[in-house]
């Protein structure tokens, strides 16, 4: 085994693991190495307590009350509204729509600005996509008579930008894309795409639910239309994520869902909306949940995000040296500053299977079509086992990931 320099970081790894109770768990009598969070990130305590203090203390339905309670709440709801603002670096909260997660806000977004276009409009997508911006489109296409087009992917797993270009035509109204794969972990390069010829003019969606956990993102400086991600994988609680939509987008679209809160005025032969963003805020939210949204976002702006990226990168490049040395194993994705998710798969063995063994070892990894099954028929394979890295991940759990899959192969080959 080749003996590699210890990473070094200016964070303070030890403390942050200490941040999150869960880290402290055993699974089958090993220390749990966890290594799944590009499904969901753990919590740190911060976040639980944000959320159990909401509800232990000072607890009711936000908007519209008068009592201290009603207004409490209301307060730090607002302001988490604000911390989602600040982390975007978006103009004004009135360009933040709260909502359940990335799934929520992609079909938002496809229902209302598609319920604008006419038979025969196009959008564009990618086959990296994950289910969540692959559905959604695929339903309002069938129902307003609309085509999907898809951009391809090159074999290391990387955007294919000039074929992506020769897709944008004079009927192409929208294009939805992942800002960085949760299976791939490719980072696509959001000015190359403004940059292609007729591309500039048209609106971009992008999927945040990974890049926000791992990149620093300035929603102004992409100079994207709509922006997406969800606060589980963001160390956050689940069940809240947000919609940014630029500039006036939010005043141009139709409401997405009717209720409670979205409503100005209710008469018997016509509806008022109420003003943006709570126009798209029907009913009660997850408020508890947004709140526990702001704290974790509070929380990872404690630390350096560039230190961050830089971390989980040099511990997937330590895991990737070793895999490196397991015949048999191939990476499904090698693009250039990729983000630190590995995909991957072994001859003759299932990666349900290596996944199962590896829980024995105490490490917890994903395998499974990620949601992303146009891009596992691309790739060539019906199924990956992926590991992806966090903040609060270790040198010593890279390498014990590493281990424990050599320990997999011998026994399952």
């Amino acid at each position: 085994m080749t003996v590699q320099k210890p990473i070094e970081t200016p964070l303070n790894i030890k403390a942050i693991r200490g941040e999150f109770p869960i880290l402290q768990r055993q699974i089958n009598s090993r220390p749990l190495v966890y290594l799944d969070s590009a499904a969901s990130a753990q919590k740190p305590e911060f976040v639980i307590e944000s959320v159990a203090g909401c509800y232990r203390a000072s607890y009711a339905n936000v908007h519209r009350g008068l009592h201290t309670l009603a207004n409490e709440t209301t307060e730090a709801f607002e302001a988490a509204r604000e911390d989602v603002r600040r982390f975007l670096n978006a103009k004004s909260t009135d360009e933040i729509v709260f909502t359940r997660g990335s799934t929520e806000a992609i079909n938002l977004v496809a229902h209302s600005f598609c319920r604008t276009l006419e038979p025969g409009d196009e959008i564009v997508i990618s086959r990296m996509e994950h289910h969540s911006n692959i559905v959604p489109w695929m339903l309002e296409a069938e129902a307003r008579e609309l085509t999907v087009k898809w951009a391809d992917v090159t074999e290391t797993g990387e955007l294919d930008y000039e074929q992506l270009g020769g897709l944008i035509g004079e009927r192409t109204r929208l294009i939805a894309l992942a800002h960085m794969s949760n299976v791939l972990g490719t980072v696509n390069d959001i000015a190359r795409i403004r940059a292609i010829p007729g591309a500039g003019d048209i609106p971009l969606l992008l999927d945040g639910s990974q890049s926000a956990v791992h990149l620093p993102v300035d929603v102004q400086a992409l100079d994207c239309d709509f922006f997406v991600f969800t606060g589980h994988k963001l160390y956050g609680p689940s069940g809240a994520g947000a919609l940014y939509a630029k500039g006036d987008w939010l005043d141009r679209l139709p409401p997405y869902m009717g209720g409670g809160e979205m409503i100005a005025d209710v008469f018997e032969d016509r509806v008022t909306f109420a003003d943006v963003p709570h126009k798209f805020e029907a009913g009660t939210p997850a408020i508890a949940d947004a709140i526990g949204l702001g704290a974790a976002i509070r929380w990872l702006e404690r630390h350096d995000r560039v230190a961050i990226m830089e971390h989980e990168r040099a511990l997937m490049d330590r895991a990737m040296t070793g895999l490196s040395e397991i015949d048999g194993l191939k990476v499904i994705g090698t693009a250039q500053d990729k983000g630190a998710i590995i995909s991957f798969h072994m001859d003759d063995a299932h990666p349900h299977d290596l996944a199962q063994i590896l829980d024995k070892y105490g490490v917890a990894v994903r395998a499974g079509h990620h949601c992303a099954q146009p891009l596992m028929r691309r790739m060539g394979v019906s199924a990956t086992a992926r590991a992806s890295f966090a903040v609060y991940n270790t040198i010593e759990e890279a390498d014990a990931f590493v281990d424990a899959l050599k320990k997999a192969r011998e026994f399952l080959i």
